[in-house]
């Protein structure tokens, strides 16, 4: 009695001896107890929680706030940005405040070797733009361009392009001028006054064409570009509300995008106000670390007295295959049994008979050991790759569970031939009559569930048991993302079926059904979050535990499994580096603008190196702030040097070395860490002993 329930819990009224003196198995259930009942800490008990709702809340209120200056609900006025300029938080000249009237704003496109010209807070009626680029000291009328627009009440601005792609170098002026009527027609009469003054803009610039950065490669050419250099763009226009709101969503785009650098270096290009930049960078950082960095500690924290050691790992895994073995009708040869945590992974390794009650094929066995195993470990919040190997041996490894053949024989005493040979042939008439009459019940079964096909089925019987095995395939359209039926299911279903009908016949005999899924995958049968592979085949895998909640979910999805595995991987590379700065050197990662740095990745960091989740949140929040102030208060300055200094043929090279630099080193990194993760120096030990204890076999 006491062997059929070792690894179970066992009733509090009559425990084992043996329970009492086992420490291990102690302390795993008292971990288990806690994790059952749960943390009964109130919501905001839980530093986390406040956390991720401040976060929610501020992602809330920046949306709005983006949306309503964006649709002019906060209407056209500038004393906002007018009034960041008379304060320390813009380091320019203060603004030209312009409230309602129409204003200009002129910035040139190298991209495109235009330069953009805006009208902003236009009345409703037809707009007629004139605009030019002459050489410094010529009339501006010569050669104009005219452009002509009808506006309405919720249209109140205008833009045009000139083009300068076609200029020499030398020093030119770029002037708009601007003239509303109410109707097209009196545009064209001259005797009609325009509904407002004119207005009138120009900019100072220089034009220089120098050579592409590539043009000195053998591939590269000659193609030139030109640059330009506002000589005196006089003190800046304030900006409306509606124009900041529309690019808090450039900015915003941008730096999702392209990163921190971009957004700033975008926005200083189109001369926008240094304070904006700082604040909309600052509210990305703040709502996405707020937000996913609270969710990631609730899926990988644990505290350190819930921290499985070596031995309970051991210790978890032995009770698991015990009680596998006695469930799946197998014989484990405990004494070749490995189990190894490692930094990576936890290689597990099961050699084991099969026996008359074994009804189920290698493949089978290794999915349900793994599906035990990773339900323990997600109680346990034991998130490492588990890689399983399971090995038939013995006489009857050779049973093949998907034709039949070989099921039932099991090792008997009586090796006599019956000598009443009357009866073994009533015997067999009877076994043949039940298999007909199950299989009748199996093509009745799948012509009445138009959801399943049946691809492949074995019965075979003897006078213990009648053991079906079915191999079904889904019909339903997509069955991939809306089939949901698990294979245990359908079992339980033709089980229930089969019984019924065939209630006279099944009277001494059990009832087996094996049913098999035939598009499910490896982590659909085990349970498993994720799984990763080694090459093509299905012998090596890693399988990760199922995370619970969207959260969980998501940071299990290919993308972010692999991203997060990565960076993993690279923190417990530089687990001594990141130990012995802590604090000050988190708040350095994520300042300096390095290829995949950033708040999210510096509290993933954090996390995983175990600093305290209000020292992580601290420590990414200040490096957050200082890298979103220094870039926005040096984007435009870092432009001027840009064309002061003429490096722009240099940065495209700076760019693509670097690029490649980062796509070498993740891809080398994952590639140690696939090198690592499956290292065959265990599995080759495991299998030379099963070879020395039983042979080649």
């Amino acid at each position: 009695m006491g062997e059929a329930i070792v690894g179970e819990e066992l009733p509090k009224e009559a425990p084992e001896p043996e329970s009492k003196s086992d420490s291990l198995l102690k302390e795993l259930d008292e971990i288990r107890r806690r994790r059952t009942d749960g943390d009964k800490r109130s919501m905001f008990a839980k530093k986390e929680n406040p956390v991720l709702f401040v976060g929610v809340m501020y992602g809330v209120l920046y949306g709005v706030l983006i949306l309503s200056m964006s649709s002019g609900m906060l209407g056209q006025s500038t004393a906002m940005d007018h009034n960041a300029s008379t304060t320390f938080l813009d380091i320019g000249d203060e603004c030209n405040e312009i409230d309602d009237e129409p204003w200009i704003h002129i910035f040139p496109n190298e991209d495109a070797e235009v330069f953009s010209l805006n009208v902003y807070n236009l009345p409703a009626g037809y707009v007629v733009l004139t605009y030019n680029i002459v050489e410094e000291g010529v009339s501006s009328s010569s050669n104009a361009t005219e452009s002509t627009r009808a506006l309405n009440n919720e249209n109140n601005r205008a833009h045009a392009k000139a083009d300068y792609g076609e200029l020499d170098e030398g020093n030119y002026v770029v002037s708009l001028s601007v003239e509303m009527y109410e109707t097209r027609e009196d545009s064209e009469n001259d005797s009609i006054q325009p509904m407002m003054e004119k207005l009138e803009k120009s900019v100072d610039f220089e034009l220089e064409i120098t050579t592409k950065g590539f043009a000195f490669l053998p591939f590269g050419g000659d193609e030139t570009v030109r640059e330009v250099r506002i000589t005196d763009p006089g003190p800046r226009s304030c900006w409306s509300v509606q124009e900041l709101g529309n690019w808090g969503y450039i900015l915003l785009v941008a730096e999702l995008g392209g990163g921190r650098e971009t957004a700033m270096l975008a926005g200083g290009a189109a001369g926008i106000p240094a304070w904006w930049m700082a604040f909309n960078s600052l509210s990305l950082s703040i709502f996405s670390l707020l937000i996913a960095y609270p969710i990631m500690y609730k899926v990988y924290h644990q505290e350190a007295d819930d921290i499985l050691s070596r031995n309970h790992i051991i210790r978890l895994v032995d009770d698991i295959i015990s009680k596998c073995e006695r469930r799946l009708g197998i014989s484990i040869d405990h004494e070749l049994v490995k189990v190894e945590p490692r930094d990576l992974s936890i290689d597990i390794m099961v050699p084991y008979k099969n026996t008359e009650n074994t009804l189920s094929d290698s493949k089978t066995i290794r999915d349900e050991i793994l599906r035990e195993v990773l339900e323990e470990f997600a109680l346990f919040h034991v998130f490492k790759p588990v890689q399983l190997t399971v090995r038939s041996i013995g006489s009857n490894q050779a049973i093949d569970f998907d034709s039949g053949v070989g099921i039932g024989v099991g090792d008997r005493d009586d090796e006599e031939s019956p000598e009443n040979y009357t009866s073994f042939f009533e015997e067999l008439h009877s076994l043949s009559r039940i298999e007909d009459e199950v299989r009748d019940s199996l093509d009745l079964f799948f012509v009445r569930d138009n959801t399943l096909k049946l691809e492949n089925a074995v019965i075979t019987s003897d006078d213990r048991i009648v053991f079906v095995s079915i191999i079904f395939k889904p019909i339903t359209r997509f069955a991939y993302f809306r089939y949901k039926r698990l294979a245990s299911e359908v079992e339980d279903e033709l089980r229930s079926y089969i019984s019924e009908r065939n209630k006279d016949l099944l009277t001494s005999q059990e009832l087996i059904v094996k049913a098999r899924n035939q598009v499910s995958t490896l982590a659909d049968r085990s349970g498993a979050g994720r799984v990763e592979t080694k090459g093509d085949k299905d012998e090596r895998i890693a399988a990760v535990a199922r995370q619970d909640g969207f959260g969980g979910r998501m940071l299990q999805t290919k993308l972010l499994g692999d991203i997060l595995s990565t960076v993993e991987y690279t923190a417990n590379e530089k687990r001594e580096m990141i130990n012995k700065w802590g604090f000050w050197g988190l708040i350095v990662f994520v300042w300096i603008p390095f290829m995949a740095s950033g708040v999210l990745v510096g509290a993933m960091l954090g996390l995983l190196s175990r600093m305290k989740f209000m020292r992580v949140l601290m420590a990414t929040m200040v490096g957050g702030f200082i890298a979103s102030i220094t870039w926005a208060y040096t984007a435009e300055g870092i432009v001027k040097i840009m064309h002061k200094y003429k490096l722009e043929a240099v940065i495209p090279i700076i760019i693509i070395v670097f690029l490649l630099a980062a796509i070498l080193h993740i891809r080398s990194t994952k590639n140690r860490r696939q090198t690592e993760l499956f290292e065959d120096t265990l599995l080759d030990n495991f299998h030379n002993d099963i070879k020395e204890k039983y042979g080649s076999n």
